[in-house]
């Protein structure tokens, strides 16, 4: 299997952290030398592990704004 590559651009927040130190992070991430993407996923306390996670284009993001505005949450 190939070595994933990452780099995280910049830091947006933390929606949770776990009991463990895991933290569930929006980042603007780029892998494999992309460019780079939102990302949603969890990340252990040094960033040495992740969890599965979703990437989202600017447009992407913002679709998923307006469908969570319209939720009334």
């Amino acid at each position: 299997m190939a070595e994933l590559k990452f780099e995280i651009k910049e830091y947006i927040g933390t929606v949770s952290e776990s009991s463990k130190g895991w933290t569930k992070e929006l980042n603007i991430v780029s892998w494999n030398g992309a460019n780079p993407k939102f990302d949603l996923r969890d990340w252990a306390p040094e960033h040495e592990k992740m969890g599965k996670g979703l990437t989202f284009t600017n447009e992407e993001l913002k679709n998923l704004r307006d469908i969570l505005i319209d939720m009334n949450l």
